[in-house]
């Protein structure tokens, strides 16, 4: 229980496995989106597709650069707060999550034991 709230914390913390997961997203791909538009941008943020206490949600995420996680406008949506129109121009959150899978799988990145 939160002392501060009163609510119970679900907050569920990433594993060692998770956060290795997330700088081998980083370093390989960067922003998944700024990939689409044609351009490496490396400096990203994690967003977690499905919330973050549900069991594997730190590996439902995807690596989005500020402006397309959170800060975006008309010519580069964000995922908050135009879900629609982000998913619109580069796929929906489950395309992408397999995206990026398939891109750190054909990188042969030193990260590959993840996923075998």
């Amino acid at each position: 229980m939160d002392a501060t709230t009163g609510s119970a914390n679900k907050m569920s913390n990433p594993t060692k496995s998770d956060k290795q997961y997330w700088i081998a997203l980083a370093e390989t791909i960067g922003c998944i989106a700024c990939r689409i538009d044609g351009h490496h941008n490396p400096v990203v943020s994690i967003h977690h597709c499905d919330g973050r206490t549900k069991p594997g949600a730190h590996r439902k995420v995807l690596p989005l650069c500020a402006e397309h996680h959170q800060t975006g406008g008309q010519d580069a949506p964000s995922i908050h707060p135009w879900k629609s129109r982000f998913e619109a121009k580069y796929g929906t959150q489950e395309y992408l999550m397999d995206k990026c899978n398939e891109l750190l799988k054909s990188a042969s990145c030193k990260f590959e034991r993840m996923f075998s």
